[in-house]
């Protein structure tokens, strides 16, 4: 019988350490989604406004499924509008009056010719933190140019450093640039709230692009090249700052990931493959030597874990107190004892799929967790609980009417 991850539950009622906090979501796409699904795990009510057709999120599907907006789109609400109506605006406008933050991923300008200018918007509301989430900044000569994490990748140095020496750069396999903006945007948000709510300040506009937050995580490459005049060349799953490190196949067609990057676990490693010899010899004694001699030394490793199968590997290493691991796919990830036991992939129920396998809530607060409230919702799902109390019944009806809140509609 197939292990199967916890089921969990919704509950409507649990509350967070962000309740009370209402979050005004007009970005699409991946990295807004994630930086508010954050918000929403932890309390925070997220008015996601969507167009008549849907979040583009929506469009990524599998077998007609729209997983990456379940998983990214739970415990949020769906108001559907047309921005390009005064009538939608204004609502945009009145929501954000009594918001704490708004989010946006429009290229750097529309939301000045939408009316809602960071100015217009604190005019009334002076608390309102705003994140302008774009690819190049709200300033500078590339502010004009759409946001695509593919064009920051490739900009940004990593996929020159992505690869292998001899083959093509390498761009990230997932929204490698847009995770990132949304983490950082996460932890400015609550900078930008603390100062709101704790120091008595006032709101202010976060300007994240999709480049800072990448190229702030690829390390000193600046400072590097300054002191040595070279570029970081491609060295596949070596380390150019520890050795040794990469990853090796075993004998039945599986691979582990190896990491050595301390000395004395790197002695280590000798010893337990029966190469102590290795501990005093020149080439291997220290980690500049190690790193230099990289390709030998994989070799000297690579062949002692050839020889063996996967599960001989894993069990041989870790009595041996030796950093060494799987690398696994999602198909075997799913079914591994330890994901499972951890409850870092749970299953929510789902219209459509019976049950969502998804992640929890990340991270884990011992005091003041997170926690599963609803299911991703249907496009405008929310107008009427949402405008109905704001604009009234009749003007609800009126713009129902005229097409400016909608219902949604198929793309």
């Amino acid at each position: 019988m197939a292990k199967r991850p916890a089921k969990k539950a919704f509950d409507p009622t649990a509350r967070g350490p962000l309740a009370g906090v209402r979050v005004v979501d007009l970005s699409r796409l991946v990295a807004g989604n994630i930086l508010t699904l954050q918000l929403a795990d932890f309390g925070a009510e997220v008015i996601k406004i969507e167009p008549p057709e849907g979040d583009t999120l929506r469009s990524w599907r599998v077998k007609g499924v729209e997983t990456a907006w379940k998983v990214y789109s739970r415990n949020k609400k769906s108001v559907a509008l047309d921005l390009r109506s005064d009538a939608g605006r204004k609502i945009v406008r009145d929501l954000a009056a009594s918001a704490h933050i708004l989010v946006e991923s429009f290229r750097p300008g529309v939301l000045e010719d939408m009316g809602l200018s960071p100015a217009e918007l604190h005019a009334r509301n002076p608390k309102l933190v705003i994140v302008r989430i774009s690819g190049w900044g709200q300033d500078g000569r590339f502010r004009h140019k759409p946001g695509f994490g593919t064009l920051i990748e490739g900009y940004s140095g990593f996929a020159s450093m992505n690869g292998f020496e001899d083959r093509e750069p390498v761009l990230p396999p997932m929204y490698l640039a847009d995770a990132m903006a949304a983490l950082y945007g996460y932890g400015a948000v609550m900078v930008a709230l603390r100062e709101v709510e704790v120091n008595g300040g006032t709101g202010q506009t976060l300007d994240l692009p999709l480049f800072d937050p990448l190229f702030s995580v690829l390390g000193p490459q600046a400072a590097n090249h300054k002191l040595t005049g070279e570029v970081k060349v491609r060295s596949g799953s070596r380390s150019t700052n520890a050795a040794p490190r990469n990853v090796y196949e075993t004998k039945d067609g599986h691979w582990v990931c190896l990491s050595a990057s301390t000395q004395g676990m790197a002695e280590r490693v000798l010893v337990k493959i029966g190469r102590p010899e290795l501990v005093k010899d020149p080439k291997f004694a220290t980690n500049i030597e190690r790193v230099k001699n990289g390709i030998e030394l994989d070799g000297i490793i690579g062949g002692f874990i050839k020889a063996r199968d996967l599960a001989t590997n894993l069990k041989f290493f870790d009595e041996a107190g030796v950093t060494i691991g799987p690398v696994y796919d999602i198909a075997q990830i799913v079914q591994d004892d330890y994901v499972l036991e951890r409850e870092a992939l749970i299953e929510i129920p789902d219209e459509e799929m019976g049950d969502l396998p998804t992640h929890p809530v990340v991270p884990r607060l011992s005091g003041t967790p997170g926690a599963l409230r609803t299911a991703a919702p249907k496009v405008g799902e929310h107008n009427e609980a949402l405008l109905k109390p704001l604009l009234g019944v009749g003007e609800y009806d009126k713009l129902c009417a005229s097409g400016a809140i909608s219902k949604g509609k198929k793309k």
